[in-house]
């Protein structure tokens, strides 16, 4: 860990348009490349409390595979219903093959 960042995964264990679930400090976390871009967000649904890196990833959204709440990857806003709460988003970096997440840091992108 440095400067709050965690290692949690290799850039090659997230698959395009995709999510893995990972774990930071006992948070869970789903890190997700969608069009190129890493992201970091809260694994768990704001509606259903379901992994959301077991949904759908496109077009810089992740879709909730229970009830097809979408969020926003930048933001984690929800676009459309039943989810109403955003989940959070997490600050990313890139070192190498190594993808670091910082959870006292909120993501800037969106």
């Amino acid at each position: 860990m440095s400067d709050g960042y965690t290692r949690v995964c290799s850039l090659s264990d997230v698959p395009d348009e995709g999510a893995l679930g990972v774990e930071v400090g006992g948070t869970p976390v789903a890190v997700v490349r969608s069009e190129g871009e890493i992201y970091a967000i809260s694994d768990i649904c704001s509606h259903a409390e379901v992994n959301l890196s077991e949904g759908e990833v496109e077009e810089g959204t992740i879709e909730c595979w229970l009830h097809g709440s979408c969020f926003d990857l930048g933001s984690g806003k929800p676009i459309n219903p039943p989810a109403t709460q955003p989940v959070a988003t997490y600050a990313v970096q890139i070192d190498g093959d190594d993808v670091l997440v910082s959870l006292d840091t909120q993501s800037s992108k969106g």
